[in-house]
């Protein structure tokens, strides 16, 4: 080694094996990567279960943060656009954006322009709707241009104090995401009741009735139509009521069809007396219960291991209550109850399944399973992405009801 370099002290002068192996290290060489197995990228770079366990979780949260944050950002650039363009655009034209962030604004705005233009130079802009300012600006950003103009926007928002603490909140949670640092449940929860508040100050969302009864949820929204209307699943009773209380599912309904065996979920979770209220408010009710007498509520006994008249004493007197509801109301008509014979298969709540507003509860009965203890699934009807595809299939809230119709048509009346 030439003068005043460092020299290496020299390698392990052991049996390196055969002569012309490639893992053989010449004299004077030190080898700074130590063999490893095929496959493998060394135990002190592998991430055993519980690290995949950590980052996937971290990836569904930054995920999830990304859809709220990305809504949410489409939808105040859109009432940005709505609401400033009049009045700059007439004047300034394209440039109706810079000239709205005015002096103040000069740095970011600028900033925003020489991204758009990088853009346009390389080939990034894919969508011409993107080809403006405006999509170019942050989520601070159009904050800033709502409170330099917000006598502007006062005429449509309520409380400007309500939406920069939404917007606080969620600052938070975008700093993390676009670091892509680890994004705590406690901090994704509240990113997403803001996200939830914003949307509903800034008017989105109107276009989903059901969504002031089951709130439609960011990746519903997005994926949806991958799940054919199923929105949540729990895995028993007692857990969807948890989420989704009977008041939330059954309170204001204009239609409520339900089939089952004894309708407990409706029966023992919404009183009589919300039921006449609920009926007297318009509500027309058609409830279908297994027949009590039937052979096929013996065999459901046998399969529960239960004891025999147990089940059908209990559809029985839910029968009987909904008879009294019934006998309190003006209009009895509009409360009807029937019985049906058959092998019961599911049960289901469907709630203003005849629009557009339509929500359902459905629980599949299991051989060795109480009600209670069932799975339950959640399903959105009405407008939802996933209406009729091109094959003419359709999601699962039709498919019940379509089930609901056949079953009601094939039962009989209880006087």
């Amino acid at each position: 080694m030439g003068s005043g370099g460092l020299e290496l002290p020299p390698g392990d002068t052991g049996d390196t094996g055969h002569e012309g192996n490639s893992t053989d290290v010449p004299p004077g060489a030190v080898s700074l990567a130590r063999p490893m197995e095929t496959g493998s990228i060394g135990p002190e770079l592998d991430w055993n279960a519980e690290a995949w366990l950590e980052v996937r979780t971290r990836a569904q949260r930054a995920g999830r943060a990304y859809i709220w944050l990305n809504l949410v950002e489409q939808r105040l650039r859109a009432v940005v656009a709505a609401v400033l363009r009049p009045i700059y655009e007439p004047v300034h034209g394209d440039d109706w954006v810079v000239a709205a962030a005015g002096p103040a604004g000069q740095e970011w705005v600028q900033r925003a322009v020489a991204v758009r233009e990088v853009s346009r130079r390389k080939g990034y802009l894919l969508d011409p709707a993107d080809d403006n300012v405006l999509s170019f600006l942050t989520l601070p950003q159009l904050r800033e241009l709502m409170v330099q103009h917000w006598p502007c926007f006062e005429p449509y928002l309520d409380e400007r104090r309500d939406v920069e603490l939404a917007l606080d909140e969620l600052e938070v949670t975008r700093n993390v995401v676009s670091r892509n640092r680890a994004l705590s449940e406690a901090v994704l929860a509240q990113a997403e009741r803001a996200s939830a508040k914003l949307l509903e100050i800034l008017g989105a969302g109107s276009d989903v009735p059901s969504a002031r009864r089951l709130p439609v949820d960011a990746v519903e929204d997005l994926i949806g139509d991958r799940y054919a209307d199923v929105v949540a699943v729990h895995p028993d009773r007692v857990r969807l009521l948890r989420q989704f209380p009977a008041e939330d599912l059954f309170g204001g309904a204009r239609r409520l069809d339900a089939i089952g065996i004894g309708l407990n979920l409706l029966v023992q979770n919404f009183s009589g007396r919300r039921l006449v209220r609920l009926a007297e408010s318009g509500c027309r009710v058609r409830l279908l219960f297994l027949n009590p007498a039937s052979s096929a509520v013996k065999r459901r006994e046998r399969e529960l291991g239960i004891k025999r008249g147990e089940l059908s004493r209990a559809v029985e007197m839910n029968i009987l209550h909904m008879r009294r509801v019934r006998s309190r109301l003006r209009d009895p008509g509009a409360f009807e109850i029937q019985v049906f014979d058959e092998t019961p298969r599911f049960t289901a709540y469907l709630v203003d399944g005849d629009g557009s507003d339509g929500v359902a509860v459905v629980q599949t009965y299991l051989r060795r399973t109480r009600g209670m203890e069932a799975p339950v699934l959640v399903l959105r009807g009405g407008n939802r992405v996933l209406k009729a595809d091109e094959n003419g299939e359709v999601g699962l809230f039709d498919t019940y009801r379509e089930e609901f119709e056949v079953a009601w048509a094939d039962s009989r009346p209880v006087s």
